[in-house]
């Protein structure tokens, strides 16, 4: 949990751009793995997590934030609270 937003919960993701599909790939210890088709070029990558992970957890684009990370493969993302994550 984080302190600022009692109410929301952290997810460690590990991201691969310029895959061949946009896919969430399971878990790799703590992080949640997920493949994007974005490029790593001016947050395109990071928008595409965030639009996949949204789908995913059936919560809308705007709830999900960019905490930590945003230039590199492992990335930390604010979800709201109650939201079920992918086991």
């Amino acid at each position: 949990m984080s302190p600022q937003n009692p109410e929301a919960v952290l997810l460690h993701v590990r991201v691969q751009p310029k895959a061949r599909a946009n896919a969430v790939k399971g878990w790799h210890g703590a992080a949640l793995r997920v493949s994007v088709t974005a490029a790593p070029e001016g947050g395109k990558a990071n928008r595409a997590v965030i639009e996949l992970l949204a789908a995913t957890l059936s919560v809308p684009p705007s709830s999900i934030r960019l905490v930590r990370g945003a230039t590199s493969r492992d990335k930390w993302f604010r979800l709201p609270q109650g939201v079920k994550i992918p086991g």
